[in-house]
């Protein structure tokens, strides 16, 4: 049974609104659950328009947003927010714009954090594996190879020297 246009149209405003409750969207994923739903592309383009111009979807507000997050919370790097927003439906440009953001020295600084924080799980395992592991680690989180490797030659340098300070200490 075909809905008339009117009903048509408040069910699919109804879907957008339930998704962006949820959290942000880009048009592109609102886009793509409309079409999942089975709604034609006139109904979709006009609802996306209406709800672009009442501000409740801006793609670079959403990309910005985004990489905050992503950075603070995951450690990802700039490479990998612009590969995520792409895959979101984030214009190109507007991704790398927001990823810009991120400077290469918080983004250095960053890399540091997590090697610092997975340096103490990685158990007793020898140099060449640490660092083998730890640019796996970077590499799976969009750092570049040669900031990877420079960061981890520097934090298990501090590392070890941390270490071999607590191992001079003895308990009476």
């Amino acid at each position: 049974m075909e809905l008339p246009p009117e009903e048509r149209a408040k069910k699919a405003k109804e879907i957008c609104f339930d998704l962006l409750a949820a959290r942000p969207r880009t048009a592109d994923e609102l886009r793509q659950a409309l079409q999942r739903k089975g709604f034609d592309s006139e109904t979709v383009e006009t609802l996306l328009g209406k709800l672009d111009r009442a501000g409740l979807v801006n793609d670079a507000e959403f990309a910005e947003t985004w990489v905050r997050n992503r950075h603070a919370n995951q450690g990802l790097s700039r490479t990998a927010l612009v590969a995520e927003l792409r895959r979101k439906g984030v214009d190109g440009e507007i991704a790398a714009q927001a990823a810009e953001e991120v400077d290469r020295d918080s983004e250095e600084q960053r890399a540091r954090e997590l090697v610092r924080k997975r340096l103490g799980s990685l158990g007793n395992v020898d140099e060449q594996t640490a660092i083998r592991r730890l640019l796996g680690f970077l590499a799976r989180k969009g750092y570049p190879q040669g900031m990877a490797y420079t960061v981890i030659r520097d934090e298990l340098r501090e590392f070890g020297a941390e270490a071999s300070m607590l191992d001079d200490v003895t308990v009476d």
